[in-house]
């Protein structure tokens, strides 16, 4: 969305709607995704204010307000978190300005890769808020650096993308601009797209569990969700691939048949 890729209530419905329709299966086998801006020098600048229609949400009643905004922002996180819900890896590749709603963004993906351009603001308190869609409840559980996490969300600085490594935000900083961070992105998810889409599926899921429980919690839920996850075919025919001379790549068929498409 030009220039600036800023989210409105539609943008950020859609966005959230074509995640939902990949989980569904509705776009045939996909076993990973790159998410990335098609604007040469920006990923996103955030919310676009103008165009959240906040004043919907307005009555004379203060309690029905707050309930009607509430409605509103839980709509708004359950769509930016959707690439959590997503069965398969979800690559977010940023360059140049992430601000705002794209720290909430690209916190909710599994992998993050920055080109050596990209600069980030956690920016909500420099217009009065505090974040609420995604970035304050992720960074904490993704990061290794609580001091300059509240640092960043104190302040709003924007930091660079090195910081951003140095923080722990993303795993891998690429030289160059847009297209060299794609093209890392997009390597990385075709080395996944290679392995069992049963066993990829499958550690997303428990390692986002193990994320929201304790060790003892996730390790007798790995247990049960194994038990009938060990079954599949798919550990055979990768025996058979690596013991086989000379070496051919295993197969694996698709997590779920594929859907017919919903319509906008």
């Amino acid at each position: 969305r030009a220039p600036v890729n800023a989210f409105t209530t539609e943008f950020w419905k859609e966005y959230g709607s074509v995640f939902d329709r990949i989980t569904a299966g509705e776009y045939g086998d996909i076993r990973a995704v790159v998410l990335s801006s098609v604007l040469p020098k920006i990923f996103t600048a955030g919310i676009d204010f103008q165009g959240l229609g906040l004043g919907e949400h307005t009555s004379i009643d203060v309690a029905r307000t707050a309930l009607s905004l509430r409605e509103h922002i839980l709509d708004f996180q359950h769509s930016i978190s959707s690439p959590e819900r997503c069965p398969v890896p979800v690559i977010a590749a940023v360059h140049g300005i992430i601000y705002g709603l794209g720290i909430d963004i690209i916190s909710a993906c599994d992998i993050r890769y920055a080109a050596a351009d990209a600069k980030f603001s956690i920016k909500e308190v420099d217009v009065g808020l505090a974040a609420d869609i995604g970035t304050l409840a992720h960074l904490p559980k993704i990061t290794g650096n609580q001091s300059l996490v509240r640092e960043l969300a104190y302040t709003a600085r924007p930091f660079s993308s090195t910081e951003a490594e140095k923080l722990g935000l993303v795993s891998k900083v690429v030289e160059g601009g847009r297209d060299s961070v794609i093209n890392a992105a997009l390597q990385l998810a075709r080395g996944i797209a290679t392995k069992s889409p049963v066993a990829v599926s499958g550690t997303k899921h428990l390692l986002l569990h193990a994320r929201d429980h304790s060790v003892p919690e996730n390790l007798r839920y790995t247990a049960v969700y194994n038990s009938a996850m060990v079954q599949t075919m798919d550990i055979p025919s990768a025996v058979r691939a690596s013991q086989s001379k000379p070496h051919e790549p295993p197969t694996f068929s698709p997590l779920r048949p594929a859907r017919p498409k919903s319509k906008l």
